[in-house]
């Protein structure tokens, strides 16, 4: 949370409405906006503050309101550790977007506002600014680290990965020690939770797994275990971060990765096993309502499917499948383990 805390010989309070004590957990529901009633819009949070000093990990879920596997993953993590075991704070926000959440939608209702393109937000904007601007003064800007859970947005469904601006030292750190085989790294969109709280001193990764609208228990688990390997690398939690992933690509360069687009209107067969293609690969079909027309959209490089459609129509210059390059040791890898049946890459589980 600050530099008193890491570097006290002791653990400090944390400090929101009263004071959460060390040693305690206390689950809580903090106001950041009103609904037309003038009723409270209040977000869930926990705060597990440790027995021991040590940094404050912020972790937040539902920023996007349909997006739910990270809303699962922060049950687990408030249930999951006791502060007799914790080196300093863990700030979870359960669902950040409590009316898109209310409303099972991405955005903020009847706005149309992107919570995640608001941050730092603004005490006196519209309604997405005013509550990021709650969520980020209160809770992001005094942590220390921050990781953020999404999905891909409805109708889509995206690899298991990181997102993250590896030239920073810290985010590097805590990317490579979620474990994660893939990572995206880059500065991210502007007004988002993770672009702000980086620039401004809170080092933070998005982690992207799987699909909105429903919890996915292997991607969940997968991210439950990052999660630990994050707080073990910080000392937070005793035990060994993650040394290794099996295989690991960082992708750093646009010219490592495109979406491929359908050039028609009509409907989409995928054409792919798994999501490793091959130059020249077939990714999807789409044809017109008559079967007399079709287009075969193929690979343009070798890569991993990242993302992919799952509604199967398709307007002209409609998204089907963003594609990242692997060659070298990295494909010899990728390749080995879908060969033993060890592969667990599969965007559409």
């Amino acid at each position: 949370m600050s530099s008193d805390q890491i570097d006290g010989s002791a653990a400090e309070p944390f400090r929101f409405e009263s004071e959460v004590a060390p040693g305690e957990t206390r689950h809580l529901r903090y106001e950041v906006s009103e609904t037309y009633l003038g009723d409270p819009v209040k977000i869930p949070v926990t705060v597990v503050n440790g027995e021991g000093s040590g940094p404050t990990v912020c972790m937040t879920a539902a920023i996007h309101g349909d997006e739910l596997n990270g809303v699962k993953v922060l049950q687990e993590v408030a249930d999951r550790y006791d502060p007799a075991e914790i080196h300093g704070t863990l700030v979870l926000i359960h669902v950040a977007n409590v009316p898109g959440y209310l409303a099972q939608q991405r955005d903020i209702p009847i706005y149309d506002q992107d919570l995640n393109r608001s941050f730092p937000g603004k005490p006196k904007s519209n309604t997405a600014e005013r509550m990021a601007n709650v969520i980020y003064e209160r809770f992001v800007a005094p942590s220390d680290y921050g990781l953020d859970f999404h999905t891909s947005t409805r109708n889509r469904t995206t690899m298991y990965h990181v997102r993250a601006d590896m030239t920073n030292p810290e985010v590097n750190r805590i990317s490579r020690a979620f474990g994660a085989n893939l990572i995206l790294s880059g500065e991210a969109d502007p007004g988002s939770l993770r672009a702000v709280a980086t620039t401004s001193g809170t080092p933070t990764i998005t982690i992207e797994m799987g699909k909105a609208h429903r919890f996915q228990q292997p991607l969940i688990d997968r991210a439950l275990a990052g999660t630990e390997s994050v707080l073990a690398e910080l000392d937070v939690l005793p035990g060994e971060a993650v040394d290794w992933p099996g295989w690991r690509r960082i992708i750093d360069s646009a010219n490592d990765k495109t979406w491929l687009r359908s050039d028609e209107g009509g409907l989409v067969d995928l054409l792919y096993d798994h999501p490793l293609v091959y130059h020249g690969d077939p990714v999807c079909r789409v044809s017109d309502h008559f079967s007399t027309e079709e287009t075969i959209v193929r690979a343009p490089f070798t890569g991993l499917l990242v993302g992919v459609l799952q509604n199967p129509v398709a307007a002209p210059g409609h998204p089907v499948a963003h594609l990242v390059s692997v060659g070298g040791e990295t494909l010899a890898e990728i390749e080995r383990e879908i060969e033993s049946g060890e592969f667990s890459e599969r965007p559409w589980a």
